[in-house]
């Protein structure tokens, strides 16, 4: 896809993240809506992967880490065509197939996430098997900003660089909040690109939000040998939709009716 058409993805994700939100009157916004950027250019631009044959053994692997934002995963998903958009409308009802946290009843989810810090892990298992299996397909990991406090991540990452994993692409969507406020007042993370190049990975920083600049920084990780990469995408929290932006009671309270109605017309392609 051009860039254009990818930006107009984003738009659409944005949109149908809110409408699920706002009919489920659960979930979370606030990450969902910062990585909606992030998610569309790989699930549009740089996965292989083809709804039609969700267990092809050859696809690219996608985990998504900080589960509770499957709200952006199961937007992309369908409209990648893994199952009807109608789907999202039951997002969290008892016995739907799209709950809170995803796993693998949804199609196109390969390992049930949601307990956070443990997402590298199964990424970088999955990167071991293609290595192993000598296949071809990378794995990419989306890893939330307060979530990478906890010590079994960086675990993972040392392990990812001693068996010189080129095949795991893991990208941190840095939207600066966690549940309880500003990371930096709960457990500062930073210099955390400093950190990421000490434990071996090629280290990148892009704006989250700039659909050229995720579509270079993933054009460029994939020639990397000898190390795994992240991409640090810095982003806004609630992004595209005024008064979820940098407020972190939207990190898990959905918006209400009249709120829903006021963000879908600041999302509207007429902007």
């Amino acid at each position: 896809m051009q860039i254009n058409e990818l930006e107009t993805k984003a738009r659409q994700v944005r949109r149908l993240i809110v409408q699920m939100l706002e009919k489920a009157g659960s979930g979370h916004p606030g990450g969902s809506l910062s990585s909606a950027d992030i998610m569309s250019v790989l699930f549009f631009h740089v996965l292989r992967h083809d709804a039609r044959r969700p267990r092809d053994p050859n696809r690219d692997r996608f985990h998504l880490s900080k589960g509770h934002c499957c709200p952006v995963w199961y937007a992309v998903l369908s409209e990648c065509g893994y199952f009807p958009q109608e789907e999202l409308w039951n997002l969290r009802r008892l016995g739907a197939m799209l709950q809170g946290h995803p796993d693998t009843h949804v199609p196109g989810v390969d390992v049930a996430s949601g307990s956070l810090g443990q997402g590298l892990s199964v990424a970088l298992g999955m990167s071991l098997a293609a290595k192993i299996d000598a296949r071809t397909y990378r794995v990419y990991c989306l890893l939330g900003d307060g979530e990478i406090q906890e010590g079994n991540v960086w675990e993972a990452a040392m392990a990812a660089a001693h068996y010189r994993c080129d095949n795991l692409c893991a990208v941190l969507d840095y939207n600066g909040f966690q549940i309880d406020g500003r990371v930096e007042e709960v457990m500062n993370i930073e210099p955390i690109a400093d950190k990421w190049r000490a434990f071996g990975w090629h280290t990148v920083v892009v704006d989250g939000h700039s659909i050229q600049q995720l579509v270079d920084a993933f054009a460029k990780v994939k020639g990397v040998g000898g190390k795994p990469s992240m991409i640090i995408a810095k982003t806004v929290k609630g992004k595209a939709v005024s008064f979820m932006e940098h407020v972190v009671d939207f990190h898990g309270r959905v918006p209400t009716k009249e709120e829903a109605a006021r963000a879908l017309q600041e999302l509207s392609d007429e902007r």
